[in-house]
């Protein structure tokens, strides 16, 4: 995995995500809450676990934690965050989203392939930072697409946030 391809799946990212709030922004405030069963419910609590999870390797990239406890603190710090309370609706969610891609942007922009090379610890054995951050896509990817199908549950249009069309009107998209 490249400089570059990082850089792309993450310009990719920021594309995708802006195309599924986008949808969810047409759903009513009950329909944005409701329980649809699944792994997190409610369209909300899938937009914050995705948001959450982003988080949350952002700050393993920028300190990996050394200590079973560090990374306790990790997670209650995540947890704390991403609430369902303190984000109630697509605009605050959208608000921090912005925020977090900001950073994520920052971060990326500061990358160099050396750095991509670099081996963290995880969970007893060590990943290169460049896998570690496509896993992240791969995280997030799979998750907008629990959304689709949330999203046509509801009677709502799910937009395409397929790679290949943001390669096509994506990358258009984001040049203008």
């Amino acid at each position: 995995m490249t400089l570059d391809d990082i850089q792309l799946l993450y310009a990719y990212d920021r594309w995708a995500n802006a195309r599924v709030s986008g949808a969810v922004s047409a759903l009513s405030a009950e329909q944005f809450t409701q329980d649809l069963g699944g792994g997190f419910g409610s369209v909300r609590e899938t937009l914050l676990h995705i948001l959450g999870g982003e988080w949350i390797w952002l700050m393993y990239w920028k300190e990996p934690p050394a200590t079973p406890d560090a990374v306790a603190t990790l997670v209650a710090r995540r947890d704390a965050l991403f609430r369902s309370d303190k984000l109630a609706d697509i605009a605050a969610i959208r608000r921090k989203w912005a925020e977090l891609e900001r950073d994520q942007a920052e971060f990326v922009n500061r990358l160099t392939s050396e750095s991509l090379e670099q081996m963290l610890p995880y969970r007893g054995t060590q990943i290169k930072l460049a896998h570690l951050m496509q896993h992240v896509m791969n995280h997030s990817t799979y998750h907008r697409g629990q959304l689709a199908l949330m999203l046509r549950q509801l009677g709502a249009e799910p937009r395409a946030t397929d790679f290949h069309v943001f390669l096509v009107e994506g990358l258009r998209e984001t040049r203008r």
